[in-house]
Parts: structure tokens; sequence; C-alpha cells
């Protein structure tokens, strides 16, 4: 496996692989303090990043690597090169590359031209980075045994519920999208994918449309803001309408399981979304959760350069 392009792109084993490693780096940051000594790793953002710039620029420092942040306006694709060259040409200078950006496309394109790995940090239709520190969060929290355990997303049916239900597949997990039907629901093919890998993992997938059912017992209810990068602001008020139903209020918590916890890509809108008695509250793990975008990125560069994950084998 030479990129990480999406999140189905790994099989269990590297997930497994990745989580022990990042378990490690969370505790010692700079264990392979080495690993990239005296390398540089390309960070292209054509979106605003908080998380995802910190994370990747301390995951490289921490291996011992330099990091090159490059935004969208800073390249030559933006004035017609084609990311083929500009794939090639990064590829002579750098040991990886992390892309955040709108198209799935441009990702893929850069992984097929690109001779050093290359890892997507977001796109609108995938967020395997994200899944990945969500994971090591729930792991500390819950342990590995998840049997019986349900976890829920509720809210846009986006790049984050298709990453949810593809991640919980490959884990064997019982895995719930509870979204409006129609506009916002998820991809059919994001969620055909997460069924096949389901059928081979012995996974339960659901996509719901009423958020009570989904929350009832959950280990953990997760959301997203409701207007993404990208989306068009004339949708706004009919998409937060539809919307207002599968907000995280205090009242859809208690449905939860009695050791339930609340999860947030962030950033987040406190009484929209969520509101600010949840995940402000007791049983938010938000903080850790952001904190852990740091270790799993560092896993994931850690392996991918050395050539140890074995990728999708769910085909």
């Amino acid at each position: 496996m030479k990129d990480l392009l999406r999140t189905e792109d790994l099989s269990r084993t590297d997930v497994e692989l990745l989580l022990a490693t990042a378990t490690e780096f969370a505790e010692h940051p700079l264990k392979a303090k080495e690993a990239l000594a005296h390398r540089t790793v390309a960070i292209y953002m054509t979106k605003p990043s908080t998380r995802t710039r910190l994370a990747s620029e301390t995951a490289v420092a921490h291996l011992g690597g330099t990091p090159i942040f490059i935004r969208g306006d800073e390249l030559q694709i933006g004035r017609g090169e084609t990311i083929a060259d500009t794939a090639r040409v990064i590829s002579g200078f750098a040991s990886a590359m992390i892309i955040r950006t709108y198209a799935q496309s441009d990702v893929d394109e850069l992984g097929k031209y690109a001779t050093i790995p290359i890892i997507n940090g977001l796109t609108d239709q995938d967020h395997p980075t994200q899944l990945l520190a969500d994971w090591l969060t729930i792991r500390e929290v819950f342990g590995s045994d998840i049997s019986g355990r349900k976890f829920t997303y509720v809210g846009d049916g986006n790049n984050m519920a298709h990453a949810w239900l593809t991640m919980g597949a490959i884990l064997g997990a019982h895995v719930v999208v509870a979204t409006p039907s129609g506009a916002w629901a998820p991809d059919s093919e994001a969620v055909a994918t997460a069924q096949k890998i389901a059928a081979k993992t012995g996974a339960t997938v659901e996509v719901l449309h009423d958020p009570e059912a989904a929350a009832k017992d959950a280990s953990v209810l997760y959301t997203d803001v409701w207007m993404s990068m990208g989306d068009p602001e004339s949708e706004r008020t009919e998409k937060l309408k539809a919307l207002s139903p599968f907000a995280v209020t205090a009242e859809l918590m208690s449905l939860t399981a009695a050791d339930g916890i609340f999860l947030h890509c962030l950033p987040a809108h406190r009484g929209e979304e969520v509101s600010a008695e949840v995940i402000d509250g007791p049983r938010s793990y938000i903080w850790r959760e952001a904190y852990h975008r740091r270790s799993t990125i560092q896993a994931i560069l850690y392996h991918l350069v050395r050539g140890e994950l074995e990728g999708n084998i769910f085909d």
C-alpha cells in the first residue's frame, strides 16, 4: 500500500497496527524521532484548517522531519499546471504529501502519479485520518472489545458519515448513521462500500432517519457541523430546518448507554448541531479526540513511508 486515499484503502490489520502505534506515540511522541530525519513532508491545503494542519506539522516534526506547508494559491497547479506534473515535481523533493482539499478525484490523481505516499487529510467524500483519531479515542474509553456496543453518527450525510460507516465496517462494529432522507442522506455508493466490507467482517451497518432510534443505547454519539466548507449558502435555511431534529441535545444524549460518550470532529457550532451542555459536559471527549489527530497522522506517516501497510483486502 503506497497511499491512504480513502478510508476503504485500509485493511483491519492496517487499522489495528496504526492504532497500536498511535497509542505509543500518544504517550511518547518522540519515540521515533529519527524516522524522517533530513526528510521533508509536503502539506498542501486548499481548505482552511486548524486540527489537520497543526496535527500534520507536529507529527512530521516529532518524526524528525521538516513539514513544508503549502496553501492552495501557492502552487502552479492553480494556474494551469496539471495535477500529474505537480505530483511528479513534489515526489522529487518530499518523502510524503498530506492533502486537504475538495475533490476526491484530485487526491486520487495525485496518488496515481506521485511516487511518494499521498495521504488524504480530508475531501468532500472522505476523512480517513479523522476516523483513526476517533477510534483511538473510542479504544481508550472502551477497550478493544466492542461486542454488544453501538456507535452512532447523527446529522448531515457528508464525508464524516461516509468515513464513519466505512471504518466501522472495517473494524467489525455496529455502526449507525442517522440523517434526513433525500438531499442530505449519505451517498448510496459510500453506503454500498461499507455494506460490502461489513459482509466480510461481520459488522452491522445501518442508515436510519430517526435520531432517537439511532441514539438509543449507543456507546458513542457523534456529529459534525451542518454547513461544511463549500456548501452553498443558498441551501442554509432549508438544510438547517431539515437537520434540526438531529441536533445532539441533552435529551438525545440521555438515550445513549449509561457509559456513552460524545464525539465531534470540530469545529463545532454550539446551539446548532450540538448543545453547549453536551459538548462541554462530562461525557464529551472532544479534546482527547482532537489531540489524537497528531497521534494517528504520525502513525500513518511512520508506517506508509516504511511500506508497512498491506491495503484493502475486501475486494
